[in-house]
């Protein structure tokens, strides 16, 4: 198996006082796809803002390239290589394409690489390109959503965390997106993913976590959660 660039051990976390995840444990392997699936209020989006320090960690512990960043704020994580492109995209709506995608690039690494990332992204999203200028709160849900990603590319990340990419798109929009996941995938970049389209997330992934009442109930390889008739019928809604 391909050695682990994020490894999360144990993490507890939640809300005020109200806890949502106990003891969630995951291994993300370098150059693949993994998801993290389950019904709504299991704890797929507490796991990703706890990871990206979001919510702070009550326990256990987080490791990206080896290195403990348990408890380092968000900014310090996503200059080391992690990234989370949020629920929602929560894009700056009075900023151009342009000056969005250069948000993404704060951090000095990102800055160094911006024009080349740049024109990655818009070779990604011709569509951002031809709307360079235009401010991002006049675009469909679908732009919006290619921006956000494009965002997220922009610094640089060695591990990209997606949460929700389809909520909101057209099935058209939705798969056009996945395409692009799939040459990012191809390109050998490391992706986790929580996704309402149970059915292309595990078609696109090469590991699968299935998570429960803020627990791993199971895991394994995608195709093969894919076909386990206890997990879709009790956990998936299929």
């Amino acid at each position: 198996m391909t050695e682990p660039i994020l490894t999360i051990t144990d993490l507890e976390t939640g809300y005020g006082d109200v806890q949502v995840l106990w003891g969630v444990s995951l291994q993300v392997p370098a150059g693949r796809v993994t998801t993290i699936i389950g019904a709504n209020g299991a704890g797929k989006t507490t796991t990703l803002y706890g990871t990206m320090g979001w919510l702070r960690p009550w326990r256990g512990r987080i490791a990206l390239k080896g290195e403990d960043v348990t408890h380092l704020p968000a900014w310090a994580k996503t200059q080391r290589g992690l990234v989370l492109i949020p629920e929602g995209r929560q894009l700056f709506n009075t900023m151009t394409v342009d000056e969005n995608l250069d948000m993404g690039a704060f951090s000095p690494r990102a800055r160094r690489g911006r024009e080349i990332n740049r024109q990655r992204v818009f070779s990604l999203f011709p569509r951002l390109q031809e709307r360079r200028r235009q401010q991002a709160g006049t675009f469909s849900g679908g732009e919006q959503q290619m921006l956000a990603v494009g965002r997220g590319l922009m610094a640089e990340p060695d591990v990209l965390m997606i949460d929700e990419l389809s909520l909101g798109l057209s099935p058209l929009l939705t798969q056009q997106l996945f395409i692009t996941l799939k040459t990012l995938k191809q390109q050998g970049l490391t992706i986790v993913l929580v996704e309402q389209n149970v059915h292309l997330a595990l078609a696109l992934s090469d590991y699968a976590y299935v998570l429960a009442e803020g627990r791993v109930f199971a895991e394994g390889p995608a195709h093969e959660v894919a076909t386990r008739s206890d997990i879709r019928t009790a956990y998936l809604g299929l």
